[in-house]
């Protein structure tokens, strides 16, 4: 049996490092986390940066994963047993609702889109699979960050972006409403990330009842909302949906 590659182990690792919790980490953190020489490790660094799958931000210096695995991805996503097993529910949570809907997961502290079903009318619509949101202005993301204590508590300490007048920028008011989100079982922004839009959303569960992506609705708050709340119907199609594709990922029926 051939042995493995050294140099390909080492690239990997990186790579995994990079994927964690720190998600950015400087040279001297990989160094002792590898038990490598740094030299080693910023060839390594060096070689990845070349064909995209490594960044170095350029104000703190430490490197994190770079856009050319989201190419690569889009490859994994046609096959992704997420993607796969929600197909016919976003359909039909599309037809019932009469609105966008969009799937998503965790990725490097955002929100990637990895299905979205046009609203069924013959309006001008832009394919948004493999589009990074933020996490703290939709409601994809905050579905996701209520069950995502670790990927909160990597925000505290960061000015959060605001997109309108109505996005939550402060860390602690944040939370607050992620506990609120994880009480009642959805997730909504009223226009916290375009102005007069809004969306509506639900965790997504596997058989091992982790959180492993959210599926929402948007459209203009006129439709979505009634007296600046989400309709009740709406909340309702949606959460029905996530169950029943938490039911086809082997999560326990509820």
């Amino acid at each position: 049996m051939p042995r493995p590659i050294q140099s390909i182990q080492r690239a990997a690792q990186v790579m995994h490092l990079l994927s964690g919790r720190a998600r950015r980490l400087s040279l001297v953190e990989l160094s002792a986390q590898m038990g490598l020489p740094k030299g080693t490790v910023f060839g390594i660094l060096r070689t990845l940066q070349q064909v995209g799958f490594v960044e170095k931000d350029p104000d703190s210096a430490k490197y994190q994963l770079g856009a050319a695995l989201l190419h690569l991805g889009s490859t994994y996503l046609d096959g992704n047993e997420l993607r796969s097993r929600a197909l016919n529910w976003a359909d039909s949570l599309a037809a019932r609702s009469n609105e966008t809907v969009r799937i998503g997961t965790l990725h490097d502290g955002r929100v990637l889109v990895v299905h979205h079903v046009f609203r069924p009318d013959d309006s001008y619509q832009v394919l948004q699979v493999g589009s990074l949101l933020p996490l703290h202005a939709t409601a994809l993301g905050k579905a996701l960050l209520a069950a995502s204590p670790y990927v909160l508590s990597e925000l505290d300490g960061e000015e959060l972006t605001r997109f309108t007048a109505r996005t939550i920028t402060d860390v602690k008011q944040l939370t607050v409403a992620l506990k609120e989100v994880k009480r009642r079982g959805w997730a909504a922004d009223i226009g916290e990330l375009v102005d007069g839009e809004g969306s509506v959303a639900a965790p997504i569960t596997d058989r091992s009842e982790r959180t492993v992506g959210s599926i929402a609705i948007s459209g203009p708050i006129e439709r979505l909302c009634e007296s600046e709340l989400p309709r009740s119907d709406l909340v309702a199609y949606v959460r029905e949906s996530a169950r029943a594709i938490s039911r086809d990922l082997g999560a326990i029926p509820w």
